[in-house]
């Protein structure tokens, strides 16, 4: 029988694509040109971004050894690959990037289900399990969704699909640290998040942990990826390793951001 925490992640990556598949499913082919908050990214960037690594996660699912070359052209280019990935899909006609990103996601969507629930697969970090990647990939979409959403000056309402991104977050903070070379806190923080909602708290880590972060679970979101600055968003840290780790939060494998300027956002 199904995994029904796994069932619930994939169904929540799929509503998570439909969403940003409905802010670009109508656009102009300048509208699909607009920048966005990524330097020399445009919408276009955004979506070919997420369908390269829907794809790379679909591949890592499906042909191990195909990963794996993967994996060794991005060691052999690994300050551009990414940008190289979204560049060659936004130089496509924007109806054929949106139809070849809808079928990424729909492939992807299969292969999710039918994966061994206990394998973990190989990515560009520590291999996940399959509810792992779902919730990875979620992450990601709603993160590229952001930003697509303010170069098109869309607000988007919170959805409890948030949760994903915000484990992640929490998981991920020992990460951040060890990206940059910091040598990270011992103890584990509190992390307590108003649910988009406002009817709940979303807690991570020990109830009686002097160290804590609270606030909105948006705010935390958009901090762990990177997609609003710390001054534009109403989080409290108590303790100096909390607030610390607020300045260099990250949910992303890979180097760290440079992330948005003060007032950039929201």
């Amino acid at each position: 029988m199904p995994d029904p925490s796994a069932v619930a992640v994939f169904a929540d990556l799929r509503e998570e694509g439909r969403e940003l598949d409905a802010l670009v499913r109508e656009l102009s082919e300048a509208g699909w040109a607009k920048p966005t908050p990524a330097s020399g990214w445009t919408v276009a960037h955004q979506i070919a971004h997420l369908h390269w690594t829907d794809r790379a996660a679909l591949v890592s699912l499906t042909d191990a050894a195909g990963f794996a070359g993967m994996v060794e052209e991005a060691l052999a280019a690994p300050d551009s690959f990414v940008d190289e990935g979204a560049e060659e899909g936004a130089a496509m006609p924007p109806a054929e990037l949106l139809a070849r990103w809808r079928a990424g996601r729909g492939a992807l969507d299969e292969a999710l289900a039918a994966a061994s629930p206990d394998t973990r697969f190989p990515w560009y970090g520590p291999p996940m399990k399959a509810a792992s990647m779902a919730s990875a990939r979620l992450m990601e979409t709603w993160a590229h969704g952001q930003d697509v959403a303010d170069a098109l000056g869309v607000r988007r309402t919170p959805t409890a699909r948030l949760r994903h991104v915000a484990r992640i977050g929490v998981r991920a903070r020992d990460y951040a640290y060890a990206v940059r070379a910091l040598p990270a806190p011992a103890e584990q923080f509190r992390v307590e998040l108003t649910a988009p909602d406002g009817a709940g708290v979303w807690a991570y880590g020990p109830e009686d942990a002097p160290q804590r972060v609270t606030g909105p679970a948006l705010d935390f979101c958009l901090l762990v990826t990177q997609r609003a600055h710390r001054a534009d968003l109403v989080l409290t840290a108590t303790g100096a390793d909390a607030d610390r780790w607020l300045d260099i939060a990250q949910a992303f494998a890979g180097p760290a951001g440079p992330g948005r300027a003060p007032g950039a956002s929201r």
